[in-house]
């Protein structure tokens, strides 16, 4: 099943650890936890957290199908940190990918939305890369 969903923003979430030797030893949970309510706040955002720690705010549902985690996904994204620095995006078209294929906060949050939905996911680093840098990402950052 091929499924397009639009998401205008993908939000990832950044804390930059200062000692990259120290990043096992860091609590990026709860660190990255405090960094979206954060955002939210200066934000004026309200957003729903699942079970996983995943933040999500859905602007538009979608009308069409709901993906499961195994589905192939059309997506059009923007991830930049809070500060507002975009690290990666698609073009307006998107990308095609499998849901096993991505980060897990990729995997779990697309499915929240029905084709042709958008909204905002933020995703803490234990959903995505973890403690390690990550093709310019820095290690802790969601």
């Amino acid at each position: 099943m091929k499924i397009k969903i639009s998401l205008l923003t993908l939000l990832f979430v950044s804390f930059i650890s200062c000692n990259d030797d120290n990043n096992q030893s860091v609590d990026y949970v709860s660190l990255n936890d405090q960094e979206i309510q954060d955002y939210l706040e200066e934000n004026d955002l309200e957003a729903e957290k699942s079970n996983s720690g995943l933040y999500y705010i859905i602007e538009e549902e979608g009308t069409g199908e709901q993906p499961t985690a195994t589905d192939d996904v059309r997506v059009a994204y923007k991830g930049y940190f809070t500060d507002g620095e975009v690290f990666d995006q698609s073009d307006a078209d998107g990308v095609t990918f499998n849901l096993q294929e991505v980060i897990r906060g990729w995997t779990e949050g697309i499915t929240y939305f029905k084709e042709g939905g958008s909204g905002t996911l933020l995703v803490p680093s234990h959903l995505a890369y973890g403690p390690n840098n990550y093709r310019g990402i820095p290690g802790g950052s969601v």
